[in-house]
């Protein structure tokens, strides 16, 4: 089950970075929903919110050790279903924005809903690993 999640959140994301590319102009938003959502190709170089650009080599050895990390945790045997999907979010889209970074320097990224910085599909299955992962730890035994 845990491949399979991680290999489709891994190709959905390459899927719409790749057509995000081929059909949005660079650095011009397309607006979706006025004042609130629009698409908008960035290249970002750095980490979240555009911090410390240029870091390419360092942000590959810290997801490759993330990747790691989480790989090992997914062999554990007696962990619930929310804290295996929560590390398969997290795993597939640190795979996803690697890809990004070693193919071509930077990540790619296109959603863009005005108030928070420009992110992507794998970004926001980080995010929503990192929630269930919270969760888990925090509330179940």
């Amino acid at each position: 089950m845990i491949p399979i999640i991680v290999a489709s959140i891994i190709f959905f994301d390459q899927l719409t970075k790749f057509l995000a590319t081929k059909l949005l102009p660079l650095n011009a938003p397309v607006s979706i929903i006025d004042n609130f959502f629009n698409l908008t190709l960035v290249h970002n170089k750095g980490a979240a919110f555009g911090i410390l650009k240029e870091q390419v080599v360092f942000f590959i050895l810290v997801t490759l050790a993330a990747i790691v990390i989480i790989a090992l945790s997914l062999k554990a045997k007696d962990m619930s279903r929310l804290y295996k999907v929560a590390l398969a979010f997290m795993l597939a889209g640190a795979i996803g924005n690697l890809i990004d970074r070693v193919f071509f320097g930077y990540v790619i990224d296109f959603l863009d809903f005005r108030i928070w910085p420009v992110f992507n599909i794998a970004d926001s299955f980080i995010t929503i690993g990192a929630v269930f992962f919270g969760y888990h730890t925090l509330f179940k035994k």
